[in-house]
């Protein structure tokens, strides 16, 4: 580029703004030059042409002028985030024909770290993120030089890069909290304070900075205005008395108040202060006072003092005497410290003369309220009276003096005259009187109780014309004296310590009760025991408490408890005094019958409960008796009555396991088949059975000896068939025989040996002697009975 071409055109692109920079250019016909591009960037042409000649219409040439470029101001958005630099705009010159020999250059605040241009293309870009509130603005210089050479190819350009504010900070009350005071029962409106906030975003640009206040607590005593922050009060008659304190939390808002806006709060203390509002007022309407007669004039006779509500001067009550008979005897004064109205004796006062007075006191503000006027009186009024007590006072002779003659040389007992006294107090009580010794030190004279006075030995008138004595008058007056008790006596139980119990008692209380006060406690050798516990009340009584549900006089008839007594005295005292418990005997009602100890001896005589008890018993008895003799004839007896059961209706066991081959008298067949049994004779097991009387017709000896149950069976039935006396046919015991025709056989053993059997008890011949019998009748298949019944003989 050539500089008699003139500088090449500078384009600034602005982008994602949307906001057009205008630049100025003083052209010859004033006119404005603003390149627009097709595209959503708008970008600002700056550039000087090459100087060029046009003809006119009528010949003449003219000449172009030079443009100045005004460069404005550009903006970016703070606080960018993005994953990208921000790209703030791009610098162009019209030299540039985009074969890279252009060079953009940028310097100025910021350059090279927070932006940084492309050489090539000329676009700047912020890389760091920005923040309005450190720095609102950047100024830069742009210039576009040779890249071979660095010589400009244009003159520098500069511009200034405004950051865009957003609201990223919230309202801030920089003052805060607050503390505001307002008068009492203020009207509805008045101003209490005016809170601040403030924001850090730009108050020109959006409404980031656009604050609105609003109350958050505090309602509905105060309001606040929502653009001034000015707090007021809400609520009439807003009483200090009542409640004086309040806390108020404002809040202010940015975005005008509307939703997405930050905010931020404070808090406001509002104290209500105090104003003349509550008139003084007197605890009491009528106060009761007294004074001694003896009393002095200035001395103090009462207080009393009127209550306000409010504080400070406003609760100054200001006092004095309004009306009574006592207002030339008293006076009233007002004590500055504790702002009470004392009442002094301003004369002296007599209990004979006049014995009460009355007096009526006013109370009142001094500083009153003017807006509070109607509200008032601010006065009270009260009224005192005051009685005048008796004081004991010494008696008054009638006379102030007295003067009298006597004879000298006149006898003792010669009388020189009376005086008289007398006790002005309502008790009156009568005067004795005395001659002072120092008055009379001779001792011419004496006094009698009712103040005659006379001579105790002539007097001498030479000797002393004149004698002055002096007589006192006292009154009697009875002295009581009480002679105090000191602690000297440790404490004791009473006489009566001895206490009767029931043996049956449940577990009670028993109560000690002492007048003055004493703590009580088991002695340490029977704090634990399992009989009787103590609990102390801290009233001066004591329980004792049974632990047992009884008691047996058998066992112990009395108890012995020592109880450890401390008193409270000054030195202290204490005792172990022995509770004598003592068990007695009670009826059914705990009425106790005897506590002596004596054996136990039924009484002679049975009470009427005992003797019905008694008669019951033997009538159940009775009926008892007959009821089994009545079950006894109705059983049905038997037919056959056996001395003894039959043998062979039992199961005999024996527990040894017996003989062997010498036991021969262990098991007798013949005892099955014996038909003397039913006749009530039964053989001894331990020999061989004989028929010791006639057998029944139609028995032959055989069937004695005969081992064949069956047919001894057989031969019971035909005789019980023809015998009448015997017992039916379905009264037969039943035997271990289950006849010839059974498939299952017989199950005797005494059978099987006649029997064929496939066992073989050869083994038994090696079991020893004590189954040598045995091994006989099984051993051997050929053995028959009549060999075991010779064995058997043997």
């Amino acid at each position: 580029m050539r500089k008699q071409q003139g500088c090449g055109l500078l384009r600034v692109l602005l982008l994602l703004l949307g906001v057009s920079v205008v630049c100025t250019a003083a052209l010859g016909t004033g006119s404005h030059r603003l390149d627009h591009r097709n595209h959503k960037h708008r970008h600002l042409g700056h550039s000087l042409h090459k100087h060029r000649q046009r003809t006119g219409k009528e010949g003449q040439v003219l000449h172009r002028s030079k443009r100045g470029w005004v460069w404005n101001q550009f903006f970016v958005i703070e606080e960018y985030t993005g994953p990208d630099p921000v790209l703030v705009g791009r610098l162009h010159s019209d030299v540039d024909s985009g074969d890279g020999n252009i060079k953009y250059i940028l310097s100025g605040e910021g350059a090279g770290t927070i932006f940084v241009i492309d050489d090539r293309t000329g676009n700047i870009h912020a890389t760091k993120t920005l923040d309005r509130e450190e720095q609102a603005q950047y100024t830069l210089t742009a210039q576009a030089v040779a890249r071979d050479t660095n010589k400009p190819l244009e003159p520098p350009s500069e511009f200034i890069v405004k950051v865009q504010d957003i609201n990223d900070n919230p309202p801030e009350f920089l003052h805060g909290p607050y503390h505001a005071r307002v008068p009492e029962m203020s009207n509805v409106g008045t101003s209490v304070i005016q809170v601040t906030a403030t924001d850090a975003d730009d108050p020109t640009y959006g409404n980031s900075a656009r604050l609105v206040y609003s109350i958050l607590q505090g309602q509905p005593y105060f309001s606040v205005e929502p653009q001034t922050g000015i707090i007021r009060t809400a609520l009439p008659n807003m009483d200090r008395e009542a409640r004086q304190e309040y806390d108020v939390v404002i809040q202010a808002k940015d975005m005008g108040g509307h939703m997405g806006g930050l905010s931020g709060t404070t808090e406001v203390r509002i104290t209500l202060t105090d104003v003349n509002d509550n008139p003084p007022k007197f605890p009491q309407s009528v106060y009761t006072m007294s004074v001694s007669e003896d009393k002095v004039p200035g001395e103090e006779v009462g207080r009393l003092k009127a209550k306000d509500l409010d504080l400070g001067e406003n609760g100054l009550v200001a006092y004095r005497l309004i009306d009574g008979d006592g207002m030339n005897v008293f006076e009233l004064t007002t004590d500055s410290e504790t702002r009470e109205a004392v009442i002094k004796l301003k004369k002296h006062v007599d209990y004979e003369t006049k014995r009460g007075y009355s007096l009526k006191v006013e109370g009142s503000n001094p500083h009153i309220d003017s807006r509070f006027l109607t509200w008032g009186p601010y006065k009270d009024e009260a009224t005192i009276k005051i009685s005048v007590e008796d004081a004991d006072e010494p008696p008054v002779f009638i006379a102030p003096s007295y003067t009298y003659e006597v004879e000298e040389n006149a006898p003792a007992g010669a009388v020189v005259g009376r005086v008289h006294a007398k006790d002005t107090d309502a008790a009156n009580n009568p005067v004795s009187y005395m001659i002072p010794r120092y008055t009379d030190l001779e001792k011419f004279f004496s006094i009698s109780e009712d103040g005659l006075i006379t001579t105790t030995k002539p007097l001498d008138r030479e000797t002393q014309a004149w004698h002055n004595i002096s007589v006192s008058a006292i009154e009697i007056v009875r002295v009581n004296i009480k002679v105090k008790d000191v602690n000297d006596n440790p404490p004791e139980l009473a006489s009566n310590n001895e206490v009767l119990m029931c043996e049956t008692v449940p577990p009670l209380t028993y109560e000690m009760d002492h007048r003055q006060h004493f703590s009580f406690s088991l002695a340490p050798e029977v704090a634990h025991n399992q009989n009787f516990s103590l609990t102390d009340s801290r009233d001066s009584t004591a329980s004792i408490y049974v632990l047992r549900k009884g008691f047996s006089r058998l066992t112990q008839d009395v108890y012995f408890l020592p109880i450890e007594i401390n008193d409270n005295g000054f030195p202290p005292m204490s005792s172990t005094n022995t509770l004598t418990i003592r068990v007695c005997s009670c009826d059914s009602k705990d009425t106790i019958l005897s506590c002596n100890v004596e054996p136990y001896v039924l009484p002679a005589g049975l009470s009427t409960g005992a003797l019905i008890a008694i008669l019951a018993c033997i009538v159940i008895l009775l009926a008892i008796v007959v009821l089994f003799v009545a079950l006894r004839r109705q059983k049905k007896e038997p037919l056959i009555v056996f001395e003894e059961e039959d043998i062979r209706e039992n199961i005999i066991t024996y527990d040894d396991e017996g003989g062997g081959e010498e036991d021969t008298e262990a098991f007798d067949i013949a005892t099955l088949q014996n038909p003397d049994g039913a006749n009530g004779f039964l053989p001894r097991k331990d020999i061989k059975p004989e028929l010791q009387f006639p057998l029944r017709p139609g028995m032959g000896r055989s069937e004695a000896n005969s081992v064949d149950v069956d047919d001894f069976i057989k031969t019971r039935i035909a005789d019980a068939d023809s015998d009448p006396t015997a017992p039916p046919y379905d009264s037969i015991q039943i035997y271990g025989y289950e006849g010839r025709g059974s498939l299952a056989g017989s199950l005797s053993s005494l059978e099987s040996v006649t029997t064929e059997s496939d066992l073989d008890y050869d083994y038994l011949q090696s079991w020893g002697p004590r189954f040598k019998k045995l091994a006989d009748l099984y051993g051997t298949k050929d053995c028959s009975i009549n060999d075991v019944d010779d064995n058997e003989d043997s």
